[in-house]
């Protein structure tokens, strides 16, 4: 027996890193970084088609993608509010998991499907037998009307042909989609990949005979509504346009398959989220004019009921009747909840320039409003009203564009994303959750003018409150040297810079489609 023992090795060197050897740039999109990698295996699979599409629809210039959450989200959670409609996710299971969590987050309380995959069953083909057999299974017309299967990043990369699930199973309609975050900028736009995939279908069913009928119906030439809104905004609508002889038709994305049919079968499409492209292509090949804005503020009502009798054909006389009253009932609640400040507005749920013509005319100081979305001929008539009072307007707002904002205009409220929010906080500025706090409310006609300005007046009311906590926590330190320290750390950006960047070297030589 030697007399060595096995475990007596040549002492290993410590390791270290070289700071001084050149460092791989580090990738500034994280986990979900490997678009073009992504892009390119997809059309190799056969998806330039849909990915021309997207483009096409959704531009994403000046700048690569806004910061937001995962595209899939918005198509997702279309999907869980749709009475008698099933979801089935197809992808990575971290991303399946957090786009779950986020839906039930937010109320979803449906299930969502799920069809696992590895590289094995995506390389061979057996993911798409599984999918098949996964809507098979669900295909129950007592329980459903239509089953929405979804194609994540990697089975969108990897070609995985949802076209080729049918129409139909059991008499279920089969609604398959592509929702790739390297094709799709951002959640809004994606609620617009599942509402136009569904129009389209629905639309074909109406060209080839009767249909069921919607709920509720009207005899009166109805306005579809498009995009997602507070609850009692339909309702305000439909009370504006009752003395025109008209009603509030179905908001798209709808809760209903039937009510599919009741939105085609509309007089005139008010896209008040301007950025529905896939939808609006639906609407205009069944024929029907689509007018944008929204009738929010005393000069929005007025513009978007003008616009209406315009696209109508209205006796002028009537529609003036019509706004005189409507301007007079905004201006009435705009005067007795007025705002005074100056607000930044940014936020990537599509009403962001909305939200913005409220505030200016509620008599706040609005320096810049950024939306993730992108601009469209839809949209114009809201920018310019905002560019023509000194308002900057920023589409596909990039998170550095909406914190220079702050950083340049110094608000005493800014409206915006978690990020934005946070950073303004750390400044002790008043802020507020766009999401959360600001689209969740009542935007139109009379109800809409003083909705925001309880709210926004108590935010801004706690300046001193945040100067309190800034002076309190006055020396604590912040990033490398946050907390209460008895030697202050000493930062090493080097070191970070050289570590962040051979994790992601590493990350990027084991990444693989479907690993």
């Amino acid at each position: 027996m030697s007399d060595h023992n096995a475990f007596d090795a040549v002492p290993r060197a410590a390791d270290r890193i070289d700071l001084d050897s050149p460092a791989a740039p580090v990738s500034e999109g994280g986990a979900c970084a490997s678009k073009d990698t992504m892009n390119e295996a997809a059309r190799a699979a056969g998806k330039s088609e849909i990915l021309d599409q997207y483009a096409a629809d959704y531009p994403v210039g000046p700048h690569d993608q806004p910061q937001s959450m995962c595209p899939a989200f918005g198509s997702l959670r279309v999907g869980l509010r749709m009475r008698r409609t099933a979801t089935v996710l197809s992808g990575s299971a971290c991303c399946v998991y957090g786009l779950t969590f986020t839906s039930h987050f937010y109320g979803a309380r449906r299930t969502v499907g799920y069809v696992p995959f590895s590289s094995e069953t995506l390389v061979t083909g057996k993911l798409f037998e599984d999918i098949k057999e996964a809507v098979e299974g669900l295909a129950d017309p007592e329980n459903y009307d239509a089953i929405v299967v979804t194609n994540l990043c990697v089975p969108t990369a990897s070609g995985v042909p949802l076209r080729l699930l049918g129409k139909a199973i059991n008499g279920v309609r089969i609604i398959g989609i592509d929702v790739p975050g390297f094709g799709i900028p951002t959640h809004a736009e994606a609620k617009d990949v599942l509402a136009g995939a569904m129009l389209a279908y629905a639309r074909e069913e109406v060209m080839a005979g009767p249909v069921a009928a919607p709920r509720e119906r009207t005899d009166l030439p109805s306005v579809a509504l498009l995009g997602e809104m507070f609850p009692a905004d339909p309702v305000v609508i439909g009370q504006m346009l009752a003395p025109l002889g008209l009603a509030a038709g179905p908001v798209v994305p709808t809760r209903e398959w039937r009510e599919l049919y009741a939105a085609l079968d509309c007089a005139v499409v008010a896209a008040i989220h301007p950025f529905y492209t896939a939808s609006i292509r639906e609407f205009e090949a069944a024929g029907r004019p689509v007018i944008g804005s929204a009738p929010v503020g005393a000069d929005g009502t007025a513009a978007w009921l003008q616009s209406l009798g315009d696209v109508m054909g209205l006796p002028q006389a009537k529609v003036d009747g019509v706004k005189d009253a409507m301007i007079a009932a905004c201006k009435g609640a705009l005067a007795n909840m007025p705002i005074k400040g100056r607000i930044t507005v940014s936020g990537y749920e599509g009403s962001e320039l909305l939200v913005a013509r409220l505030l200016v005319e509620s008599g706040a100081d609005v320096r810049y409003v950024g939306s993730a979305c992108p601009r469209t001929k839809w949209s114009d008539a809201d920018r310019e009203w905002l560019e023509a009072r000194g308002v900057q307007v920023q589409f596909r707002a990039s998170l550095e564009q909406d914190i220079a904002a702050v950083e340049e205009y110094r608000p005493d409220l800014a409206i915006g994303t978690t990020p934005v929010v946070q950073h303004a906080k750390a400044k002790a500025i008043p802020s507020l959750y766009f999401t959360n706090l600001i689209s969740a409310r009542p935007l139109m006609g009379p109800a809409g003018a003083g909705s925001l300005a309880t709210v926004i007046n108590a935010a801004m009311g706690n300046k001193a409150r945040f100067d309190a906590m800034r002076d309190f926590f006055e020396g604590v330190g912040t990033e490398h040297a946050a907390g209460v320290w008895e030697e202050l750390p000493v930062d090493r950006p080097k070191f970070r810079k050289k570590y962040a960047a051979l994790n992601e070297a590493a990350r990027k030589a084991s990444e693989a489609i479907g690993s």
